[in-house]
């Protein structure tokens, strides 16, 4: 809820994360409304590739929300990634076909239990109305992978031109689309977690169209990834938001417009 006679003010600070489980200092930037101009309940977004908040004009982008009311007042936690970030990020236990994300588990279990307590220790708050995370590329890709795994502590996911081609089979050994592991753990999974999800592509995130069907595997991989949720019992529109941009390319350029949709979609008044 706002207070409406007071504008929301956007203020940031650093909080420096020393992981055990990760061995290195994770950089973590709280981006947030001044709490002399909220009132509660607040919401939380936890952001993959957080060094890229600059490039994206979250700040901007979060004052302009608020300044025409669209968007209810949301702590975002931007995360910056390691060198270690093609080993961080994936899917968690079950690293691709060239060993990459053999970090991962220990990347949610930094999230899960170093990371969200500490959040709610230096901010006060115990209780968010919604808790969301969102990742881009390889980021959209762990994002999802830890709010399925975690579906208790998170609400809703965002992943903008996610890596769901992530596969445990390299092109030239026999790989068939099963070979998919987002979509192999969605589809074995027992349950549906209650989530709400968010993903984006852009008719221009790359040219590779392995199966020649003159569809880019970006679009392929996130179409088919949907399809999976709908077979486990979600619905759209209600439980799936899928945004294509015509034009849109793998980068911050088209992400930063992009965020404004994601961002009233999560949290929107």
């Amino acid at each position: 809820m706002y207070l409406h006679s007071t504008a929301i003010m956007v203020k940031q600070k650093q909080l420096i994360v020393t992981s055990a489980l990760l061995k290195r200092t994770v950089t973590c930037t709280l981006i947030m409304p001044d709490e002399e101009t909220i009132a509660r309940p607040l919401n939380l977004l936890l952001m993959n590739d957080g060094q890229e908040a600059g490039q994206l004009e979250l700040t901007a982008t979060l004052d302009n929300l608020y300044n025409s009311n669209k968007i209810a007042p949301v702590i975002v936690a931007a995360i910056n990634a390691g060198d270690d970030r093609l080993q961080e990020y994936g899917t968690a236990g079950t690293p691709d076909y060239k060993k990459r994300g053999a970090k991962a588990a220990l990347y949610t279990q930094f999230i899960t239990t170093e990371l969200l307590p500490l959040i709610k220790a230096d901010t006060g708050i115990e209780y968010f109305e919604t808790t969301a995370i969102a990742g881009f590329s390889l980021g959209g890709l762990s994002a999802l992978d830890i709010a399925w795994n975690n579906p208790d502590l998170f609400d809703k996911v965002g992943a903008f031109s996610g890596s769901f081609w992530w596969r445990s089979k390299g092109l030239a050994k026999g790989y068939t689309d099963a070979d998919r592991i987002m979509h192999r753990i969605i589809k074995n999974s027992a349950g549906k977690p209650a989530l709400k999800f968010w993903l984006q592509t852009g008719t221009k995130d790359e040219t590779a169209d392995r199966n020649k069907n003159g569809i880019i595997d970006s679009i392929d991989d996130t179409i088919d990834l949907i399809k999976e949720l709908l077979n486990k019992g979600y619905q759209r529109p209600d439980d799936i938001q899928y945004v294509e941009i015509v034009g849109g390319m793998h980068n911050t350029d088209t992400w930063a417009k992009a965020m404004p949709m994601f961002l009233q979609w999560a949290f929107g008044n």
